[in-house]
C-alpha cells in the first residue's frame, strides 16, 4: 500500500469516528435527580440510586443521572414536585401530600387502614393513576413511578397504648389525610416534611410522629423516643409518593432513549420501590428492639376503637372530593378493589 493510499484511508477512518464521536455526543443525556433525604437513607440507596444505575447502563452510558440528595439544589421538599415540572431538576423524588390538596385521587391511598401491604398498594397506585391521573391530576410531568411505604406506625415520648392516650399528643404527620386523620384521633396534628422531624423533637415542638420503620434509623427517632405502636396485621395509614421527570427532558430524547426510561419505570418498578421501602422495615424495628424501647401492639378489639375513630377522616375525604366534582364514593371503592385485587394474586 503507497503511502498516499494509507494516507487516505487514516483521513477516511478519522472522519468516520469523528461523525460518529458527534452523533455520540449529541446523543449523551444529563439528568438531575433530585430528592429530601440523605443520599445513604434507604430510598435514595435501595431505589433511585438502582433506577438510575440501570438506566445509566441500559442506555450503554448514553445517559448519566447526578443525584442530589437533601434538597442539594435547593428550595424546600414542597417544591420539588414545581421543579421537575419548570426543569429546575430533571428528575424528583417527592410525597405526593406535600402539596396540599393538589393531587387528590393520590389521597384515597393515604386514608386510615386501608392499604394491605406496600407491593400490592402499589401496583393498585400505579393502575388508578395511569387510568385516571396520568391525564389530569399527573398530566404535567412523565409520571416513573408511583408507590406508598409500609404500614405507619406512632413513635412518641409517652406511650400510646389506647386510643385514649391520643388524647392532646402533639403528633407529626406528613400530609393533609394524615394530619386530618390524627386530630379525628384526637392527637393536635403538626404537619412537616420528614427531614424536620428530629429538630421538631429535639425543641419539643412534637411530643412524636407517624412515621414507617424504615426511615427511623436514619432520623435517629430510636434515641430520641422511645415508645412505638403498632396495629398488628393492619396499616393504621401510608404515604403516596411521585417519582417524576419533567416533560420536555424526557420528550427531547431519542426513542431509543425513552424506551430506557420506560423500560426502568412503571407498574413493576413502582411494585418494586413499595415492596423495597416496606423490606427496609424490619431492620429499624430490630435496632429499636435491640435498644430495649417499648415496641406496642395494639391488640385487635383496640385496632377497631381507632377504625371507629378515623371513619370520620374517610366520610370527610369524600365529601370534599365531591365537592370537587370527582364522585368520592366512587374513588375510593375503585382504590380499594384494586387494592384488593393485587392483594389476591
Amino acid at each position: 500500500m503507497t503511502l498516499f493510499k494509507t494516507m487516505l484511508r487514516t483521513a477516511a477512518a478519522s472522519a468516520v469516528l469523528a461523525g460518529m464521536s458527534g452523533t455520540a455526543f449529541a446523543q449523551e443525556v444529563t439528568l438531575r435527580m433530585h430528592q429530601f433525604l440523605p443520599a445513604q437513607a434507604n430510598v435514595p440507596k435501595l431505589v433511585l440510586e438502582k433506577w438510575a444505575k440501570d438506566v445509566e447502563e441500559d442506555s450503554g452510558d448514553r445517559i448519566d443521572v447526578q443525584h442530589y440528595p437533601s434538597m442539594q439544589l435547593g428550595g424546600k421538599p414542597p417544591e420539588l414536585i414545581d421543579q421537575a415540572i419548570d426543569g429546575v431538576a430533571d428528575v424528583v423524588w417527592t410525597v405526593a401530600g406535600y402539596s396540599p390538596g393538589r393531587f387528590p385521587q393520590a389521597e384515597v391511598f393515604e386514608l386510615p387502614f386501608m392499604m394491605s401491604n406496600a407491593e400490592d398498594t402499589s401496583r393498585a397506585y400505579w393502575e388508578y393513576a395511569e387510568k385516571n391521573m396520568f391525564d389530569s391530576d399527573y398530566k404535567d410531568f412523565k409520571v416513573l413511578g408511583v408507590w406508598v411505604h409500609g404500614p405507619g406506625l406512632i413513635h412518641s415520648a409517652e406511650p400510646v397504648t389506647s386510643l385514649e392516650d391520643m388524647n392532646g399528643k402533639k403528633l407529626r404527620g406528613p400530609t393533609r389525610i394524615i394530619t386530618q386523620m390524627l386530630g379525628d384521633l384526637g392527637a393536635t396534628p403538626v404537619g412537616m416534611p420528614v427531614p424536620a422531624i428530629p429538630e421538631a423533637l429535639s425543641k419539643g415542638v412534637i411530643d412524636g410522629a407517624v412515621i414507617p420503620w424504615e426511615v427511623t434509623a436514619m432520623l435517629k427517632i430510636p434515641e430520641m423516643v422511645h415508645n412505638h405502636t403498632t396495629f398488628g396485621d393492619e396499616a393504621l395509614y401510608t404515604t403516596a409518593f411521585i417519582f417524576a421527570m419533567n416533560k420536555d427532558k424526557y420528550e427531547a430524547l431519542p426513542d431509543d432513549l425513552k424506551a430506557v426510561i420506560d423500560e426502568n419505570s412503571g407498574a413493576d418498578f413502582s411494585a418494586f420501590a413499595g415492596k423495597t421501602q416496606a423490606a427496609s422495615d424490619q431492620p429499624g424495628y430490630e435496632a429499636a428492639k435491640e435498644m430495649g424501647n417499648n415496641i406496642i401492639t395494639l391488640p385487635p378489639e383496640e385496632v377497631a376503637r381507632w377504625k371507629e375513630a378515623a371513619q370520620p377522616t374517610i366520610e370527610q375525604w369524600i365529601a370534599n372530593m365531591d365537592s370537587k366534582g370527582f364522585d368520592g364514593q366512587a374513588v375510593f371503592d375503585e382504590a380499594k378493589g384494586l387494592i384488593e385485587k393485587h392483594s389476591a394474586e
